[in-house]
């Protein structure tokens, strides 16, 4: 592994890494993404599942919808 700005190994290759390091994420940061993230990620699981019950379960699941209609998915930005 590469220190700061230098560079990593993986598999055979080495690549280099540069600029800032990011902030580390606590807890709350967990819940807080974007729209689009939200989008690909239930695109993502409707282009896996096997139906549309195991798409509803499995988003549900994930907390990428609520059960309760009447309130927003977990998952939220």
């Amino acid at each position: 592994m590469g220190g700061i700005g230098g560079a990593r190994e993986i598999g055979d290759e080495r690549v280099a890494t540069t600029g800032p390091i990011p902030a580390q994420r606590t807890a709350a940061d967990a819940y807080r993404v974007s729209e689009d993230q939200l989008r690909r990620a239930r695109m993502v699981v409707a282009r896996n599942s096997g139906n549309r019950d195991d798409l509803r379960q499995l988003l549900d699941m994930l907390g990428l919808i609520s059960a309760n209609p009447d309130q927003p998915p977990p998952v939220t930005r």
